[in-house]
């Protein structure tokens, strides 16, 4: 069944091209904003546009469940999933996965790590890689590709520090990530022969295992050793819920965060009143952060599951239907922000939804922040100009996706 068009919500391509996905986004909040879709090889949905239905959704988290569908996938990889775990949905339980109780347990493991006060610990240290990173930029002339040269790597090493990752493997966690979440993108995808012997999870199962074992011998002062002694009713946490906790951890902790931070320089570039504004006016960064993260919206939804019949926006939803969370289409919800198709590096308030919202934010949302803070602060007090040097690109990807190509130039002051 075809729904204006609609259903190409659903496919990798459509995120290639953002004019397209928000004028999609756009009809469907105007004229369908509870949308049924059927698209071709994927099991049907609701599709929820509108930012007060999206946030209502996730402050019911009760009513609205994670288990079983958590995140867009054809019925190929449902199937390829459900043959290799003999029948289950998950190949990873990670806290995107969980529902309560589990979830606020399995959290607050590592909370503490990821909160404002630990994070002060941390600050000069991230400014430190930060200044490594534009030094690096700067002197390999006036031009690079900031997303493969600076927003790719940066956000890497500091969370590869943070969960324990030596540099030297820091290549295999991106190559990973890229694979996982660039699964349908011909630039990242896993080669034929790689998918022979393995399979993404499988890599990181068996690299996050020995790294277990390695903490569990030698514990230090990092995000790895919490993991490896953590326990749930005083026994260890399983295999399965730790190693999925090391993999949601390697790759959303950069990934969502390069996208952001490449995607505000876009931004930024394309609108450069908004440039000078925050040039001269240094104060307003944290407000530019959290417009540049609305703006981007890494993560592009995920799906809850009704536990009973209910009503959203009129439409009746039956129990066990799946329901997806458009973020992208709540972030430029007309009703919640004034003119939501600019940029404003002074917007405020600003309730956009690209960090969850309820019993599900993110984890790694001030983190997240105050690493590009640390990263743009640095550049922009050393650079006067800053333009496009050819065509940027998108990742061909649904669930979390970005810039996979900025080649920038710029001035030096």
């Amino acid at each position: 069944m075809k729904q204006n068009g609609y259903e190409a919500i659903a496919y990798p391509e459509t995120y290639t091209d953002e004019d397209k996905l928000h004028s999609i986004l756009t009809s469907m909040r105007k004229n369908d904003p509870v949308t049924w879709l059927e698209p071709d090889n994927y099991s049907p949905f609701w599709a929820i546009t509108k930012h007060s239905d999206i946030s209502d959704i996730e402050l019911k988290n009760d009513f609205f469940i994670n288990h079983p569908r958590t995140t867009l996938m054809d019925i190929t990889a449902e199937n390829y999933i459900k043959e290799f775990t003999g029948g289950s949905h998950l190949l990873v339980r990670t806290l995107v996965h969980m529902d309560n109780p589990d979830h606020k347990i399995y959290r607050s493991m590592t909370q503490s790590w990821f909160s404002p006060p630990n994070l002060i610990k941390l600050k000069s240290e991230i400014e430190i890689l930060a200044k490594g990173y534009v030094d690096k930029m700067l002197e390999s002339g006036s031009e690079c590709d900031f997303v493969k040269d600076i927003s790719s790597l940066y956000p890497l090493r500091v969370i590869m520090t943070i969960l324990g990752v030596p540099p030297e493997d820091e290549g295999l966690m991106l190559k990973l990530t890229q694979q996982l979440f660039g699964s349908a993108d011909d630039d990242m995808k896993r080669s034929e022969e790689e998918t022979l012997d393995s399979n993404v999870i499988a890599d990181f199962f068996n690299y996050f295992t020995t790294l277990t074992e390695e903490r569990r011998k030698n514990p230090t002062d990092d995000v790895a050793s919490v993991i490896a002694s953590a326990n749930y009713n005083g026994e260890p946490i399983g295999h399965l819920e730790a190693m999925s906790y090391y993999t949601i951890i390697a790759t959303a902790g950069h990934d969502t965060t390069s996208s952001s931070t490449a995607g505000g320089i876009l931004a930024l570039i394309e609108n450069p009143s908004e440039f000078k504004k925050l040039k001269e006016n240094p104060s307003l960064m944290p407000l530019a952060i959290d417009e540049t993260i609305r703006w981007v919206t890494p993560v592009k939804n995920f799906f809850r599951t009704a536990t009973e019949d209910c009503t959203i926006g009129e439409k009746k939803i039956k129990k066990d239907e799946s329901i997806m969370l458009v973020y992208p289409s709540g972030n430029r919800d007309e009703e919640v922000f004034e003119d939501p198709f600019k940029f404003k590096v002074d917007r405020n308030p600003n309730r956009h939804l690209a960090f969850g919202f309820g019993a599900h934010l993110c984890l790694g949302k001030h983190l997240a922040k105050m690493e590009m803070e640390i990263l743009y602060n640095e550049l922009f007090k050393r650079i006067e100009k800053i333009e496009l040097n050819g065509e940027p690109s998108w990742v061909k990807a649904s669930f979390v996706s970005g810039l996979k190509s900025l080649p920038i130039k710029y001035k030096i002051k």
